[in-house]
Parts: C-alpha cells; structure tokens; sequence
C-alpha cells in the first residue's frame, strides 16, 4: 500500500522531527521492537505471563485495579513473585480504585515483600488535589519488556457472556528496546512522587529492532500529548483516523482537525455509541456538529464500550496509550502513550480502524427544511446488553436511557440522521437550574447549607496550606 508520509523528506525532515520532539517533549527512540494488543484478553495474557516470568523487578502503574477474578489474579502473580525475591512496585489511582478495591486488598503482596502505594489519596490541605489523577496503564518487567495501554485491571473489561454482553474494545503495545528505559523512569517519577524514590540499576537496553518512537509520559499541566496531537494534525497530509473514548475536543483541537479536513485530508473519528459515562457522551455528541460540517467522518462503535485511544496518520504516524482527547488527559492527568513512526506498525492499526468501523454506525448532517429538529440516535444493529455494574460515574438509568434510544434503527444506511445535538445538554441545563432555583426559593436551607459546609471545607484546606507555607519559610 502506497502512503504519503507524515514527515517530509530532508532538510524539511529534520525540522519536522525537530518540532514533533518539542511539541511532546520525548525524543524519538530508535532500535525498537513493538507488538499491537488488542482487547483485553490478549492483554492479560501477556501481562500475566510477563510477570510470571520476572525475575528481577515489576513496576505495574494502573489507574483501576478491581478486587474481582481478574484483579486478584494479577495480585496474587505478583504476591508470588514478591516470594520468590522479586522486587514488586505497584502504583493504583485512590479515585479509580474507589469502590474496586483498597489498602486491604493489597495486604497479602505486601506481606510478601511487595510495595503498593496509592497515588493522590484526598489530603487536607488541598482542597482540588482530587483534579489530578494518575490514569497511566504501565508495566515493566525486568528492564526488558514494557506494556502501555488503555485496559485496567478489571472484569469488566471482558463483558460478560451470560448476558451477551461483549469485551470492551481496546488497544495497546508491548515495547522491547530502549524505549522500555522510559518506561521505567516514567514510573520511577511517579513512585518518587508518592515516598522514598526507586533505586533502578543503570544500564544500556540493546536493540530491538528497526522501529523508532517516543514515549509521552505526561504529568499535570505539561500537556505534551496536547501538543503534539495539534502538531500532527496540522502535519498530516493524506488521512488522520483517531479512535477515542471520552471524547470532549477544546475548540484549538476541533479546529486543527477541521482545518486539515477541509485541506483534503481524510479525518475519521471513533467514539463510542454507548458509554460507561453518559455525561462525557452526550457532551462529545453536543460537538458533532462542528465536526461533521468541515467534511470530519465521525463514526459511533455498535459494541458494549469502545475505550481504546489511538491515532494513525498517512500510513506513517501512530499513537497508543492511556491519553483521551478531552482536558483532563490533557492537562490534568498522569497519562502514558507512545507514538511509533513505522509504516508496518501504523499499516497494522489503520486495518484494525477498517475492521472496527465495521461495526460502526456513521453519523451525518440532518437536512434542514423549514426548521430545524431532533432526531433521535440510532444505530446500525442493536446495542449488547450493559454489565451489571457500570465502571464510571455513570447511572443505570441513564445508560439504559441512551441505549434504547441506540437501538432504534438505520439498518439499510448503516448511518443515522443528527440533528441539533446542541439542544440536549442546554435544555438538561435549562431544566437543573429552573429546579434548583425553585428549590432555593423553597426551601433556602437545602442550598445554603451545601454552600456553607464547601466553604468552611475549602476555608480549612486553604488554612492548613498557609500553616505548612508558613512551615516551610521558618
């Protein structure tokens, strides 16, 4: 298959390069070996047997880790390695585990030996530390063998085949090369932010293979993977096909996608059509129109929950790893992605973008005639049953709300009619704030007394951080 590349011929190759290290603020890497996972199973597989395999050190880093059958299978794989001498480091998100698992669930490994600690618990002191949250899916085994994803370490990544529920769909890669040294000190970074820092052996990775990358681990307001998403959406020349989960554009982003679309450029977006959070969907659907109306494809995926996070361009480009394109990825949390410049690799995911829009309903511009309307979300084929316990902060009711109203149809045109989608969160808001003005005119109390316990919370937390300034300076 013939392709254009993404990054021109010298000279003007050095300087693209050069704008792509600084807009990600990672180097490109050469001599590596990358192999693509896709769903769950595949990825637990090689988790499992990697760790199994370790000899030296694990370092796992992941935002969830459920107390269910998966959960507890890597648990006691690393319970069994700390055993055996194996020096084991784990790193969980206090937000993502809430509910899944806790302090307890970790006690055997660090009977054995391990080290688990939480990142970014709520702390007095800091009233918004709770914004920051470490969503990186990391595993390192021995120095030799990294892994990076979107998958958490949860059952609910593998459906449920008594309900007909199907495995989530989602994307990841295994590193051999150098390129796993970064993976290691990008998870050494977050255990230093959380105690006594990680004392990694110094020593040369060999190669691999012939395949350069960067590895992006951004942390809070660094907004590397930002960056360089603007960057090769302005660079991009033929296609730029990009598969997300929560997909919320900032408006400089929807506008570099919509200017490269309306330059020639094939730009394609993936997104789920029923989601584990159906506040992110229906705010992703509100920015369809924009979209749609510079010449952007964008597709809905038919299946229990799409959480993969890729972008492929020109048959050269590719991106995998944790980042969503929305603004906490961006600039709130701890992500970790990888960007491979290969055309095997990128040829590899633009076929697996074909097979996914398979199962995929288009959305297009409603006609608009005399006025304007609504039309309800359909879909392709019938949306799979959701699991019993959906992850997120999402509603049972609301999500079976959204997936009866994706179940209705456009079976012949495998595409369904989008109207004014910006009508649905303004009128959800219009009705939020008439009923809590009513409730305020009401019963005052009920508001005021929300109001007056976030205050004095807000006004202890910032007293305790003038006292420890204070501290501090003395």
């Amino acid at each position: 298959m013939a392709t254009t590349p993404l990054i021109p011929h010298a000279p003007s190759r050095f300087l693209a390069e050069q704008a792509l290290s600084r807009a990600a603020g990672a180097p490109l890497i050469g001599g590596n070996a990358v192999g693509l996972l896709i769903d769950a199973q595949a990825h637990y597989d090689a988790w499992l047997a990697a760790i199994r395999g370790a000899r030296q050190r694990i370092l796992l880093e992941n935002y969830m880790i459920g107390d269910d059958a998966v959960g507890r299978a890597f648990r006691d794989a690393l319970v069994e390695r700390a055993r055996s001498g194996v020096m084991v480091a784990v790193v969980y998100d206090w937000l993502g585990c809430l509910g899944q698992s806790g302090h307890a669930f970790w006690q055997p490994l660090r009977r054995a030996g391990g080290e688990a600690r939480v990142f970014n618990p709520p702390q007095l002191g800091k009233p918004f530390g709770w914004i920051t949250r470490d969503h990186r899916k990391l595993l390192v085994v021995d120095g030799d063998l990294g892994f990076l994803s979107g998958v958490c370490i949860s059952a609910r990544w593998l459906g449920d085949e008594r309900r007909g529920v199907p495995p989530w769909r989602d994307t990841g890669v295994s590193l051999r090369g150098p390129a796993v040294t970064e993976l290691e000190q990008a998870f050494a970074q977050s255990w230093a932010s959380l105690g006594k820092p990680l004392a990694l052996p110094e020593r040369q990775v060999g190669t691999a293979g012939n395949i350069a990358l960067r590895v992006i681990a951004t942390q809070p307001a660094t907004a590397g993977m930002y960056r360089l998403d603007q960057q090769v959406a302005a660079m991009a020349r033929r296609t730029l096909w990009i598969t997300d989960a929560y997909f919320v554009g900032m408006a400089p982003y929807v506008q570099a996608l919509a200017s490269a679309a309306r330059d020639g450029v094939d730009v394609r977006l993936l997104v789920p059509g029923t989601s584990d959070v159906p506040l992110v969907a229906s705010l992703s659907r509100s920015g369809y129109r924009p979209l749609l109306k510079a010449g952007i494809r964008v597709f809905e995926w038919n299946g229990s929950m799409l959480h993969a996070k890729t972008a492929v361009a020109d048959g050269q480009w590719a991106r995998v790893g944790s980042s969503n394109l929305n603004i906490a990825s961006w600039l709130g949390n701890r992500e970790i992605d990888v960007a491979v410049e290969d055309t095997g690799f990128a040829g590899l995911l633009e076929e697996q973008y074909e097979r996914d829009l398979a199962n995929a309903t288009e959305i297009v511009l409603a006609p608009r005639r005399h006025r304007p309307y609504i039309e309800r979300v359909k879909s392709s084929t019938e949306r799979p049953p959701r699991p019993k316990h959906p992850g997120g902060s999402s509603s049972r009711a609301a999500a079976g709300a959204l997936r009866i109203a994706n179940t209705v149809g456009a079976a012949l045109t495998d595409r369904r009619v989008l109207g004014d989608t910006a009508r649905g969160p303004l009128l959800a808001g219009i009705a939020v704030l008439a009923l809590l003005a009513a409730v305020a005119l009401a019963w005052p109390r009920v508001v005021s007394w929300p109001i007056a316990v976030l205050a004095a919370w807000f006004a202890l937390n910032l007293a305790i951080r003038v006292w420890r300034l204070r501290k501090r300076s003395e």
